[in-house]
């Protein structure tokens, strides 16, 4: 997605629009001249409880407040230090709370320290893979959470080169994009190219709500048993 910055990748992620249609091309938030329904209204108004836990601070403008049960987020510190519990550990321990509390249907966890640790040190360096090493432990607690019926989809909006992202090259156009739970392949390889745009509609269709006309998207059809 172009272009492949944090904001406008969300804003796409959540509302299965290019930027050309939902407006935000930078890491500033402007209202749409013409408002979409994103994920979370969309699951909203199917009677679905949403939830949302992150940390970096632009990413409340995913969705309007009042279509959340509940909402967290986490401050990180100042400076480089990506290896900060605020970055990964903290929003991970929140997000496992959280589910334990129950009562969600979605929970969206952003997980900001990788990013922090490509612009401090250089994506693909070793201050950034051992980033990743801690993101992958963040992110094993917040699944080993999970009740036995829910999904998880995890992704990336973005890659990167050097020590910035933003530009139409494969490194920063080309994420991870994984499934898993009840219902869904295990094990299977995507064979079909899947965009940002098809991230709403897939999770859609696991919670059996019917995406708005607006929508782009597809969901990712070829990840389910059935």
């Amino acid at each position: 997605m172009m272009p492949s910055v944090t904001l406008p990748c969300h804003m796409s992620i959540f509302h299965s629009v290019p930027p050309t249609r939902h407006g935000i091309t930078t890491n500033f938030y402007i209202p749409m001249a013409r408002p979409l329904p994103g994920l979370v209204e969309a699951l909203r108004a199917a009677g679905r409880r949403c939830g949302m836990i992150h940390n970096w601070e632009p990413l409340r403008d995913l969705s309007r407040p009042e279509m959340l049960a509940y909402a967290y987020f986490r401050e990180p510190p100042a400076g480089p230090d990506v290896a900060h519990p605020a970055y990964d550990e903290d929003v991970a321990e929140q997000a496992v709370r959280a589910i334990a509390g129950g009562g969600f249907d979605f929970l969206f966890v952003y997980l900001g320290g990788v990013d922090a640790a490509g612009h401090a040190y250089g994506w693909m360096s070793d201050g950034y893979l051992e980033q990743v090493e801690r993101l992958d432990k963040a992110l094993g607690a917040v699944a080993a959470a999970l009740p036995a019926d829910a999904s998880i989809v995890v992704q990336s909006d973005h890659g990167g080169h050097g020590r910035s992202h933003g530009t139409d090259q494969p490194e920063d156009m080309t994420i991870p994009w994984l499934a898993a739970g009840p219902g869904i392949r295990a094990g299977h390889t995507i064979a079909a190219p899947v965009s940002l745009l098809d991230t709403a509609p897939t999770v859609a269709r696991m919670l059996d709500v019917a995406p708005p006309a607006d929508w782009e998207g597809r969901a990712v059809e070829e990840i389910f048993a059935q």
